[in-house]
Parts: structure tokens; C-alpha cells; sequence
């Protein structure tokens, strides 16, 4: 069994959006660092720094297996999974899987019980209320209420906890619809709002799903590595900017609490911010980035431009149809563009040391550090408890932790997407010992 690509929409989409244009410093080590200190010790006196211990220490991930679902040897029809870009529990510990490509005809989601039994199914391909044209992302709130991101509807289907469709919560602005991936990553809140938090470009925001249009709101002003001070005119050409190999990356998870713990530089460091946006504290620690070679650069350049020739636009509004003429050629004007600026990409010094930020179900951190450039295996996974201390790092790489999870649920739950040998969809749940929730 093999570990399946992760949808990775931040990266991919910021770079696509052109936000990494303009004229930036390039960062070291040290400048890295003492961007960190100079933010505790000038621009955020009130906040708290905690010093983390620097030398990795070991910690067992002695989970236990829950269930297994899907395979091409599956016996049961409902078990039969396409691709699974979405996964989620709920409170009670249900698992919901948005099961088939945003072309497919037969695009659903799945729930089973705390067991692995089949539940329900709802949602399916089409043109109507509670259908799907291009469902792109999959939102669970603890009490099992869905939404469910599609890009060409420009909006969100939300489901009751039973299953039924209840209302569309649209974007305001119309568009062309694919520009729904800018809110990427969606992590809903536990705090018993119709609430999420999201990113735009390099702010973090909360946005409210409660009503009939999407209301955000800037929670808060991250750290801008790039200015990005283009024209909004609105033509493709404003979209592609320069692009910048290595940029550290904005990334983010809720916490129980109503909190937000995210990372915006190259540093091992972390911020939580309180539910009205303001930063309380950083967790460090003193890892030092790897410096970027110019074979990396090479190789970066050749797996971007890879990845953008392999991107296809099979369907455009009902499954299986071509896109309109108008749209084929924006398109294909924005993928020259695109391939344009990889072509001319510039680098920062340094791999970003952090490559995943998520929150256990129990207020816990896991961050997952960054191996080598091109490498395929996982980086290490530091734990960090609900108070802010270092639990101990955890190696991925075996049958029972392969990689991050791709979803926590409560009581220590955990999903992971794999395939087997076939490329069919394989998802195992897993129960995490109190020690690392």
C-alpha cells in the first residue's frame, strides 16, 4: 500500500494568484532568526516567547487500528471510493468522506460510524440545489453539519447532520467561478458558530457561513516575505506575478479553544493568536533552516514546471463537457503566463523548516518539519501539548503513522488516505494514545 498525493490548494493556488510578486530581500539563517526576535522584542512586547528544547526527543506512536475502508477488493458497493479530496469526523466521532473527482459523475459523501459502518450517502453530480459541479472541499462542524466547497457553482452546499440539503451560501463578486480556490484549507470552528477560519493571500480570516453570502473578516495580518504591490484591473495578466522558489508558506489550523496557531516564516516558529486575532505567544525552536543549492533551484524549477503541464481542465459546468470557447482561451492564456514565470523564477536562501501545522481534537499541535527538496519521505512530526510544551517528535514512515494524518476527530481518532496497488482510494482510522492527542 502507498501513501496517495495530498491535495496541496495553498501553495499552488498563492503562486497561481500571483501573490508572491515584487522585490524582496532574500533571507538567511540568521536574518531568519532574528526576524523572530526582533518581533518579540519590539513590535509584540505584550506577547509571550517560549523557548522550546532544540534537540529532537523521541515519543512512541503506539496507535491502535480502528477499521479499514475501500480497496479494488472491497466487498461492499458503498466502499467502491474513487478519490477522496475530502475528510472529516464529526463530535461523535463519524467519519465523512467527499468521495469522487470535481468531474465526475457520481461525485457523493460518504459517512460511517465510529465503527467503519455505513451510515448514509447524500450529494451527487448536477445543476441544482444540494448538486454538485466541481466539489472541491469538505467542511464537518462537531455537531455534523456539511459543507461542501464547488468551485463552479461559485459557493457552498450546506447539509443538515441527516443528510439533507438545507441551504447555498454564495460568494459575493460572481467570477468565473474557479477563483473559489481562494479559500483554501477551510478549518471549521468549534465554537458552536457557522464559522471557519480561511486564508486570503497572507491574511488569516474567519468567515461566516451563517447566512445566504459568505462574511469574512481579517483575523489576522501575517508576515508578507514578498510585497505583493500589482494592479487589480481585473485582466489575466494581473494574476501572474513573479514566482519565488521556497517562500515560506502560510500556514494555519483552529484550535478547541477558538485560537489559531499558524506559521508565516522560514523559522521553526509558531503563533497563537486568541479568537479576536491578537498574537499571545510564539513557540521556537532553535532548528536551523537548510540552505537552498542550486541544484535544488534546478530541480524546483523542473517539478513547478512538470506540475503545470500536467494540469488539465477536462470539464467546465457538467461533468464531461468542454469548456467554451472564451474560457479555453483564458485558460490557455493563463497557463503560457504561468509557465512563463517559472521559467524566469527567483529563490530564497532557505527551505521553509515547517511544512504542516495541524490541532488534535484535544487542543494539541503537530508540526510536521521539512526533509530534503525532491525527497518522497515524510519530515518528522513535533507534538506539542495544549499548554505549549514539547511532548517529543514522532518519525512517520510506517504502516501506523505514514505521513500526517489527514484527519483528527475526537477520543484520539485519526484518518489516513493511502492507496493500493491498484490506485484505489484506502482509508484507515487509527486511535492515538492519550500521551500525543
Amino acid at each position: 500500500m502507498r501513501r496517495m498525493s495530498r491535495l496541496n490548494f495553498s501553495g499552488r493556488t498563492r503562486r497561481a494568484a500571483g501573490v508572491a510578486a515584487g522585490v524582496a530581500a532574500r533571507f538567511s539563517a540568521g536574518v531568519a532568526a532574528a526576524y523572530v526576535a526582533v518581533l518579540g522584542a519590539v513590535s509584540l512586547q505584550a506577547q509571550e516567547i517560549v523557548d522550546l528544547p532544540g534537540e529532537d526527543r523521541a515519543v512512541s506512536a503506539e496507535i491502535e487500528l480502528v477499521y479499514r475502508l475501500g480497496s479494488a477488493g472491497a466487498t461492499a458497493e458503498w466502499e467502491e471510493f474513487q478519490s477522496i479530496p475530502g475528510i472529516a469526523f464529526d463530535g461523535e466521532g463519524n467519519l465523512y468522506l467527499l468521495d469522487g473527482t470535481r468531474t465526475s459523475a457520481d461525485v457523493r459523501v460518504v459517512v460511517v460510524d465510529v465503527a467503519g459502518g455505513f451510515v448514509r450517502e447524500f450529494g451527487r453530480a448536477g445543476d441544482g440545489p444540494g448538486e454538485f459541479r466541481a466539489a472541491t472541499q469538505l467542511v464537518v462542524w462537531e455537531d455534523g453539519q456539511v459543507l461542501v466547497e464547488d468551485m463552479m457553482h461559485a459557493g457552498y452546499h450546506v447539509f443538515s447532520p441527516a443528510g439533507e440539503f438545507e441551504r447555498m451560501v454564495r460568494e459575493g463578486g460572481g467570477g468565473l467561478g474557479f477563483a473559489m480556490a481562494r479559500r483554501p484549507n477551510l478549518r471549521p470552528e468549534r465554537t458552536g458558530e457557522r464559522t471557519l477560519v480561511g486564508r486570503s493571500r497572507r491574511t488569516i480570516q474567519r468567515v461566516d457561513m451563517s447566512s445566504e453570502e459568505v462574511e469574512d473578516r481579517v483575523l489576522v495580518e501575517v508576515w508578507a516575505p514578498v510585497e505583493d504591490d500589482r494592479p487589480r484591473s481585473g485582466h489575466i495578466e494581473d494574476l501572474i506575478g513573479e514566482e519565488w522558489g521556497f517562500e515560506p508558506d502560510l500556514l494555519f489550523d483552529a484550535l478547541p479553544s477558538g485560537a489559531v496557531a499558524f506559521s508565516d516564516s522560514s523559522a521553526w516558529a509558531i503563533k497563537l493568536a486568541d479568537e479576536s486575532g491578537a498574537v499571545s505567544r510564539i513557540l521556537r525552536r532553535p532548528i536551523r533552516p537548510l540552505a537552498v543549492t542550486e541544484e535544488m533551484e534546478e530541480l524546483e524549477r523542473e517539478r513547478r514546471l512538470e506540475a503545470q503541464s500536467n494540469l488539465t481542465f477536462r470539464s467546465f459546468g457538467s461533468p464531461g463537457s468542454a469548456p467554451p470557447p472564451e474560457a479555453r482561451e483564458l485558460i490557455d492564456n493563463f497557463t503560457s503566463l504561468q509557465r512563463e514565470a517559472i521559467e524566469n523564477m527567483r529563490f530564497f536562501p532557505e527551505v521553509p523548516l515547517i511544512a504542516a501545522v495541524r490541532a488534535t481534537w484535544d487542543g494539541s499541535l503537530w508540526i510536521q518539519r521539512s526533509t530534503e527538496p525532491g525527497s518522497d519521505e515524510p519530515g518528522p512530526i513535533d507534538v506539542i501539548t495544549p499548554d505549549g510544551r514539547y511532548a517529543g517528535t514522532l518519525a512517520p514512515g510506517s504502516p501506523e503513522l505514514p505521513d500526517m494524518p489527514d484527519a483528527f476527530g475526537p477520543d484520539g481518532l485519526v484518518a489516513f488516505i493511502d492507496a493500493d496497488e491498484f490506485d484505489v482510494p484506502v482509508i484507515t482510522v487509527w486511535r492515538l494514545p492519550p500521551a500525543i492527542r
